[in-house]
């Protein structure tokens, strides 16, 4: 309630701006949809930036990127929010083939919206950043082995994870402890015994050199003050990829919790930590770019501070 100032004009942009392209069909499943932020300027084709929503691996649902999708989207970044079938709808590898099918969809279809295939970048957050970890570690391993596929690994610049959790033996006991409990838990992730199966820093642990040179650079993006996914998931899953040869990096926001980085500050309006970290990356090699954003409007506040301080209090997350 404290932060619904900011969230109905998040909503209004969402349903009726003309550079939101709302639902748009990319598989037969239920909930096989994706929604468009569209930069203004579309004179030639942009970086795209391809979200999984988290959730829980329950609550998911494309339209928690909308903050996101705006605030890239006015750098000149399109991006392309991910649905896909929650639990009890569907158990985790539903989620992970509806993730792939999605980056698949972005990765032929996206020229046709103005997007560059040439410049597709991979995100996710909290559920989401372990869902699309999955599905890009799949790929990598079914493309190694030479196995039928619809897009390839080194079709993505970049894999960003943000507030994830990547091995789900460590983090059950303190998802119960979270609420969410541990019967729940294992439905979602069809058993124990398939814990490991979808933990990417176990599967990491036992990719091949070949398997590893084929994955983008990995950059983790995690609040210290995360309560509901703990930061040393990010620092654990780093080192493990650091130790296997692969790309990564890791960026510790300092205090902020599970919503902070994702959340509050975006509505805060100005310059959103996260955002600049992510732009700066895409736009690294694009000085023009980063020029020409520089010198755009700051975004503005969309709610005030002391609400979103006596949110950050009371919020479960």
């Amino acid at each position: 309630m404290l932060l619904m100032p900011g969230f109905i004009r998040v909503g209004y942009y969402y349903f009726f701006s003309s550079q939101v392209l709302r639902s748009v069909v990319y598989g037969d499943q239920p909930r096989n949809r994706l929604d468009l932020y569209i930069p203004k300027d579309r004179s030639k084709s942009c970086p795209v930036v391809a979200f999984v929503t988290g959730g829980a691996w329950i609550i998911g649902y494309k339209a928690w990127g909308s903050l996101l999708g705006r605030r890239l989207a006015e750098r000149g970044i399109m991006v392309a929010c991910i649905d896909y079938r929650n639990f009890p709808q569907g158990t985790i590898s539903d989620m992970v083939s509806d993730a792939s099918e999605g980056i698949s969809f972005i990765c032929e279809s996206i020229a046709t919206y103005g997007g560059d295939p040439n410049q597709i970048y991979l995100m996710g957050q909290s559920a989401g950043a372990h869902i699309s970890a999955c599905a890009l570690l799949d790929q990598a391993v079914r493309e190694s082995k030479g196995e039928e596929i619809y897009w390839s690994v080194t079709q993505i610049k970049a894999y960003f994870g943000l507030s994830g959790g990547y091995n789900m033996l460590n983090l059950i006991d303190h998802f119960h402890e979270r609420g969410l409990y541990r019967s729940i838990f294992l439905s979602i992730m069809e058993g124990r015994r398939s814990l490991a199966q979808f933990s990417p820093e176990i599967v990491t642990k036992k990719l091949s050199p070949e398997e590893i040179a084929l994955l983008p650079q990995i950059v983790l993006f995690h609040g210290t003050g995360d309560y509901s996914i703990p930061s040393s998931a990010s620092e654990t899953y780093v080192d493990v990829l650091k130790k296997a040869g692969a790309k990564a990096k890791l960026q510790l926001y300092k205090g902020k919790t599970h919503t902070d980085v994702f959340v509050q500050d975006p509505l805060r309006g100005g310059k959103d930590p996260l955002v600049e970290d992510v732009v700066s990356i895409i736009h690294a090699d694009n000085p023009n770019a980063c020029e020409k954003y520089e010198s755009s409007p700051i975004p503005e506040r969309l709610v005030s501070e002391w609400q979103i301080q006596i949110a950050r209090q009371i919020s479960p997350f």
